[in-house]
């Protein structure tokens, strides 16, 4: 009698795929990789500016509020003394924003609202001085097209007319005057493409300035002049690498120049230096900037861990040595600290 041989411990019965597996349905599919966690936004932003100059100190304190709806923001300075100055309080959102200024105790309200598709209204509203601004934008059928009206309350007079179109824009404006009763002003802003460039035509208060900007990865080229007046000026710019760049201005009418060279040291160094021939001074600034993860002061905890604010922090060093006394030197520096909380 023959016994049966063992089966093959090598031996693997292949695996039955079920049908459909192959052909893309989402029923087979593995399972994805879950997502990160989008990051949270930071629930308080705190900055502090300090100017050795002026010996003063800026202050700016924002939050999100109303479920990420609106942001509330407070500013203010204050000396050596700790004397308060200028402070500001703003609520601001998509449809309404409130401006406040606690010295001149006065309010500035401003709306904005869609009542139709294609017709936006937007108005601003003074409280203390009870003047206000209503500006009506239609957008017309074409894409870049738009009409707008905007007036002042109490009514004084025509409402200032603005057409825009894919290349500028044009406003009429009525005016009153002492010998002509009333006249109107007509500003514009026209651009178009010549010749690799960009000339803008730009004319306001009877003045029009001719503007060409010549741009690519390495150069740029910008002469403007401005008639009747025939003030010409032009600026060039020089990138020799990704973190040189050299500036030059240059004025005809007044023979004022200007030399700027830039240099970066990666992300967090930056050296400007420079001569203004208006003021007859050189200058040498250098920015370093600092951007570090500190521990909150008791923010919580979420998933267990202590919640981190990111302090970022920059320096800037200003050398300012005017041609005429190079004794009166100055030294100067500004100190620009922020925390996310």
């Amino acid at each position: 009698m023959v016994e049966p041989s063992p089966p093959n411990p090598v031996y693997m019965a292949p695996a039955v795929t079920p049908p459909g597996a192959g052909d893309g349905d989402p029923l087979f599919l593995p399972p994805s990789p879950p997502s990160p966690s989008p990051k949270r936004p930071p629930w308080v932003r705190v900055t502090s500016e300090f100017d050795s100059g002026s010996l003063i100190f800026f202050h700016k304190v924002s939050c999100k509020v109303f479920d990420n709806l609106a942001k509330l923001k407070l500013s203010f300075n204050n000396n050596t003394k700790r004397e308060i100055s200028h402070p500001h309080l703003a609520l601001t959102s998509k449809h309404l924003s409130v401006h406040y200024n606690v010295e001149d105790q006065e309010a500035l309200i401003k709306t904005s609202f869609h009542v139709a598709p294609r017709l936006h209204f937007k108005t601003a509203h003074f409280l203390k001085a009870q003047q206000s601004e209503v500006t009506m934008v239609a957008n017309l059928a074409d894409p870049g097209y738009a009409l707008e009206l905007s007036s002042p309350v109490p009514y004084v007079g025509l409402p200032r007319a603005t057409f825009k179109f894919p290349i500028g824009e044009v406003s009429l404006e009525g005016r009153e005057d002492e010998e002509v009763k009333r006249t109107f002003a007509v500003n514009g802003i026209i651009k178009g493409q010549v010749l690799n460039g960009v000339c803008a035509a730009n004319y306001k208060d009877e003045e029009l300035k001719l503007r060409y900007t010549y741009k690519d990865e390495a150069l740029s080229f910008i002469p403007s002049i401005s008639l009747p007046s025939n003030a010409l000026s032009f600026s060039f710019k020089r990138r020799f690498s990704p973190s040189d760049k050299l500036s030059y201005w240059y004025n005809f009418d007044s023979n004022y120049w200007s030399l700027v060279y830039k240099h970066k040291y990666g992300k967090d160094f930056k050296f400007k230096a420079g001569y203004d021939s208006e003021v007859r001074a050189g200058w040498a600034s250098l920015w370093i900037g600092y951007g570090t993860l500190l521990p909150s002061q008791q923010v919580g905890e979420e998933g267990g861990r202590a919640k981190t604010a990111p302090m970022k922090l920059k320096v800037q060093f200003t050398l300012q040595v005017p041609q005429d006394d190079i004794k009166s030197s100055a030294l100067m520096f500004r100190v620009k600290k922020r925390w996310d909380i």
